[in-house]
This record gives structure tokens, C-alpha cells and sequence, in this order.
């Protein structure tokens, strides 16, 4: 019921991104650069569907640590009402990462995210933590197992490059 259920919420999802269209955003990113990377784009726009959030009016992060790493996510100015949709998701998001369902990031990315296989089969070997931080939030990942620590690695690194994103890699 539960995998029914992820792809209907997909396809409307991928229904419905398009329709967002490649908007003006009142941020500092250049937007003729942006308006010719469409593919970066659609992944923004995507992102917001998925979110709840303009990704171009946020800031995310992805940093590995010894144990795994962890994934940020904050609005650029003092928003309490995206700073709450920002904390709704990412608690979210840890729920089904440790539930070993990765369709989010595989619909913002429009692909399997690196990373993801492996960490949905040693889920039972990665514990996801949520904390809020000034304007969201953060998801901290750690496990004990090497295996799994990689993947987490390769899966934070696909998440700097496309996002475009800062971020500590090991």
C-alpha cells in the first residue's frame, strides 16, 4: 500500500512541477545564468514542489562526518512561516530515510540519488536526527557501519554538486 501510495504522490508531483514553470525569484542568484540551466531549474522548481520552500530563497548544506554527516536546510531571512514548513519536512524526510524510502530526493533529482540503495537496504544501521537551527532545521546522520557511512558519503556529495550546495566533504 505504502510503495502505491509513494508513486501516486509521484506522479502528481511530476504532474504538477512542470506547471511551476522557470519563474522570477526575488533572491541574489543570477537569474540569466539560472534561466540557462534548465535543468537546474526544473530541480529547483521540483524542489519547491517537494519541500514546501523556493529553493532559490534557501539555503541548504551537506556535510560528511566520521560517522555519516548531515544535511541543512534554512531560509535566508527570518521567515517563520517557511522556518516551520522547513522543520515540518525535514522531520519528514529522517522518517522515511529510516524507513529506507528515498522518493523525495529521487523525484527533486528526477533519478536515484547515489547512495540511497545502500542506505535503504542497512536502514536498520543509520539512525537520523532532527534539530532545529536559526530559520530550520538540520537532519544529522550517523551510523557505525563503514558500509553505510560511505553511501551516506556519496549521497551528501550528489547533493553538493547538484544543489550547487557548500559543504564538507572526507
Amino acid at each position: 500500500m505504502r510503495c502505491r501510495l509513494t508513486a501516486l504522490v509521484l506522479s502528481v508531483l511530476a504532474l504538477i512541477a512542470p506547471a511551476l514553470g522557470a519563474q522570477e525569484h526575488a533572491s541574489g542568484h543570477d537569474h540569466a545564468t539560472m534561466g540557462r540551466d534548465s535543468g537546474y531549474a526544473a530541480m529547483q522548481d521540483r524542489g519547491k514542489v517537494a519541500m514546501g520552500v523556493d529553493q532559490y530563497t534557501s539555503a541548504h548544506r551537506f556535510d560528511d562526518a566520521a560517522d555519516g554527516g548531515r544535511i541543512v536546510l534554512q531560509r535566508d531571512a527570518a521567515d517563520t512561516a517557511g522556518t516551520a514548513v522547513i522543520r515540518r519536512h525535514l522531520a519528514t524526510v529522517a522518517a522515511e530515510f529510516a524507513r529506507g524510502n528515498f522518493a523525495v530526493p529521487g523525484f527533486v533529482h528526477a533519478s536515484t540519488v547515489p547512495g540511497t540503495d545502500v542506505m535503504a537496504a542497512r536502514r536498520a544501521a543509520i539512525r537520523y536526527q532532527v534539530a532545529e537551527l536559526p530559520g530550520g532545521g538540520e537532519i544529522r546522520i550517523r551510523s557505525a557501519d563503514p558500509v553505510a557511512v560511505a553511501a551516506v558519503h556519496r549521497f551528501l556529495a550528489f547533493q553538493r554538486s547538484e544543489h550547487r550546495a557548500p559543504g564538507t566533504a572526507l
